[in-house]
């Protein structure tokens, strides 16, 4: 479900430790979510949609449309 998540982390080369940092949880959530042992949080979720600059939209899957400024 999360495999945006995993390939955008690589593509910008930081660990699931930093990005955790940035989000507000751990290492092991991050594996989690990326293994889809868990679903994020919506917090979690925004700050990564931030972070990454990709709609939440884009993260999940629902929308292969990565920001708000590509569907204008």
């Amino acid at each position: 479900m999360y495999t945006r998540i995993k390939e955008l982390r690589e593509q910008k080369g930081v660990s699931q430790l930093s990005l955790g940092l940035r989000v507000g949880c751990s290492q092991n959530t991050i594996s989690k979510i990326e293994n889809g042992d868990v679903e994020a949080r919506a917090s979690v979720l925004v700050e990564m949609a931030k972070y990454f600059g990709v709609s939440v939209d884009y993260l999940l899957g629902v929308s292969n449309v990565k920001t708000y400024m590509e569907m204008n």
